[in-house]
């Protein structure tokens, strides 16, 4: 069988490491990717092409972490100047600066998309109701003995962690107590709560976990060939992507952990992989500054995809003709 090999759109633009990704849902106007970047300057593109839509301009040090609501029309930033901002996506505009006492390395939309969660360098984790932006954080969670890496919610008024303590923990936000730990022998570098919100993934050292967001169990774990800094889960659950410190992005099977695939195109390290909502590719945000769009299908004709594979088609006609 002869397998297609991987023919990534490249996205440029930003000036220095890539180090965050989000995707909004699929909308009428397609989905959207959101790019966080050392450069201080998040990217907003539309998901299927890469194509640039615009940048977010205002805060003045790296930004560590992004997100988009589910209809993209808001998007947060954390960033390295001690604040979250929310943004109108739709016309690239600040509607709000939360201030903070460190580095906001984290941030999170819940599944309705009226509170903002933010975790930070003070090991302290935040929920804003976007109703009432100006009241300040309506909860507000010592959480960690060290910097706290991603945070987000989960359902039944939970919030998951993970923290360069090497833990992972639930918190219970009317409490806002902590419910379970998880600890790691590597620092959790990345934490993803599928599109269900039904399984998490954390990549740490050399190795990618799965975890039931109901119970917190471990139902799967597979080795990478690398030191791992992030890692996805497809929608339909069938595959995960991962990538690291040796500029490779990877495609194992989720039920067997089987490499399905390895390509290479970045020239730096991958600090951030993930899934698109429609499954039919997957992003990598690199220290060489770009972000690369990858097929889950190669050679699958598919948004920008789709000239290349139509402008084949041409040929073999005109070859046919002659």
């Amino acid at each position: 069988m002869t397998t297609l090999k991987q023919v990534p759109l490249t996205c440029g633009g930003h000036t220095r490491p890539v180090v965050h990704l989000d995707f909004s849902d699929v909308t009428k106007d397609g989905y959207f990717l959101i790019s966080a970047c050392k450069d201080g300057k998040p990217m907003l593109r539309q998901g299927e092409t890469g194509d640039w839509i615009g940048t977010f301009e205002g805060h003045k040090g790296a930004v560590w972490g992004v997100a988009l609501t589910q209809n993209a029309n808001l998007a947060a930033s954390g960033a390295a100047d001690f604040s979250a901002k929310l943004w109108d996506a739709r016309f690239g505009e600040v509607v709000h600066t939360f201030d903070h006492e460190h580095i906001v390395k984290s941030v999170n939309f819940n599944a309705d998309d009226n509170l903002l969660l933010t975790a930070s360098n003070e090991k302290i984790i935040r929920v804003f109701d976007l109703n009432k932006s100006d009241a300040g954080a309506i909860e507000k969670i010592s959480a960690h003995t060290s910097s706290i890496r991603h945070a987000v919610f989960l359902h039944n008024s939970r919030i998951a962690s993970v923290s360069d303590d090497l833990t992972m923990r639930i918190w219970d936000r009317n409490s806002g107590q902590e419910i379970q730990k998880i600890e790691f022998p590597a620092v959790p570098n990345s934490m993803e709560l599928s599109r269900d919100g039904a399984v998490l993934t954390v990549a740490y050292g050399t190795n990618v976990a799965f975890y039931s967001t109901d119970t917190i169990r471990k139902m799967r774990e597979w080795a990478v060939p690398t030191k791992c800094y992030s890692a996805s889960l497809a929608p339909a659950r069938a595959a995960f992507v991962a990538a690291g410190e040796d500029l490779k992005v990877y495609k194992y099977d989720y039920n067997t952990g089987t490499e399905l695939e390895c390509n290479k195109g970045h020239f730096g390290p991958v600090h951030c992989v993930r899934w698109s909502p429609d499954g039919e590719l997957y992003a990598s945000g690199s220290e060489d500054g770009t972000v690369r769009l990858w097929q889950c299908v190669p050679g699958r004709a598919y948004g920008l995809w789709r000239r290349s594979a139509d402008a084949l088609t041409n040929g073999f006609k005109e070859v046919a003709a002659n």
